[in-house]
C-alpha cells in the first residue's frame, strides 16, 4: 500500500467529520460544474475522497464512477451513499492511474473500450500525484474527444513560502500531512497544456482570503 494510501485511510474518519474551510467556496465550485453537466454525460471522478461532491453533482448525470485511492474514504462514501441511494452512482478503490485503466478495460468480446467519459473531474488532487505530467496524460486517455477534464488545484508555491519550506515537512515528519507538490498557476495550467488541452477558464471560487486553490475548466481536441 502506499504511503498516500496509508496516510489518508489513517484519516478518513476525522476528515469526514472536519467542517469546510470555506463553504460558500466549495458551493460555488459546485453550482459552477453542475452548469456543465448534462443528463446524457459520463462522468468520472478521481480523488472522490468521502463522497460529497459525487452525492451532490451525480443525479445531474447519466451515470457517475467515483474512485479514490483510501479504500477508507470509500468506505465512508458507501455509507453515505446508502443513506442517499443516487442511481448511476458507483464508488470504486483505485488511484488515478487504475481508475483510468480500469474505465478503459474493454468489455467481453470487446477489442477496445476507448475514452468513455465525457467530463473527468480531479479536485484537490493534481498537487498530490507525484508526476504531475504522466498522470495527467493517463488520466486523460479515459476523456472523449471534445469532453472537458475540470479540477481544481491548491497551488501550494502561492502560499508563504515558510509553508511549503518548513511547515509542511515539519507536517509530514510528524504523520499530519501528505506528500505535495510546490507549484504556482502558471505551472499547473503549462502541464495541462503539454497534454493538448485547450484552458477555457482559469478561476478562484475562495470567499475567504487569498484562494490558492485555482479552478480550471480545459477541453481535450
Amino acid at each position: 500500500m502506499s504511503s498516500q494510501a496509508q496516510f489518508w485511510n489513517r484519516i478518513a474518519r476525522k476528515y469526514a467529520q472536519d467542517p469546510i474551510a470555506d463553504q460558500p467556496g466549495y458551493e460555488a465550485t459546485l453550482e459552477r460544474v453542475r452548469g456543465l453537466l448534462q443528463p446524457e454525460h459520463t462522468v468520472l471522478e478521481v480523488g472522490c475522497g468521502t463522497g460529497s461532491t459525487a452525492l451532490w453533482l451525480a443525479p445531474r448525470v447519466h451515470s457517475y464512477l467515483a474512485t479514490d485511492l483510501s479504500r477508507e474514504m470509500v468506505a465512508i462514501a458507501r455509507e453515505r451513499l446508502a443513506l442517499q441511494p443516487t442511481p448511476g452512482l458507483h464508488f470504486r478503490v483505485a488511484d488515478a492511474v487504475a481508475a483510468t485503466a480500469q474505465a478503459l478495460k474493454p468489455a467481453p468480446g470487446q477489442a477496445d473500450a476507448g475514452p468513455s467519459f465525457d467530463r473527468v473531474l480531479a479536485f484537490n488532487l493534481l498537487h498530490l500525484l507525484p508526476d504531475l505530467d504522466d498522470s495527467l496524460a493517463r488520466l486523460l486517455q479515459a476523456l472523449k474527444p471534445g469532453g472537458l477534464f475540470i479540477s481544481k488545484t491548491a497551488c501550494v508555491g502561492e502560499m508563504n513560502p515558510l509553508i511549503p519550506r518548513l511547515a509542511i515537512p515539519l507536517a509530514r515528519l510528524l504523520g499530519k500531512a501528505p506528500p505535495v507538490q510546490v507549484f504556482k498557476a502558471p505551472t499547473l495550467l503549462a502541464a495541462l497544456e503539454r497534454q493538448n488541452l485547450r484552458i477555457e477558464a482559469v478561476e478562484r471560487h475562495g470567499t475567504k482570503g487569498k484562494d490558492i486553490r485555482v479552478f480550471v475548466l480545459a477541453r481535450k481536441p
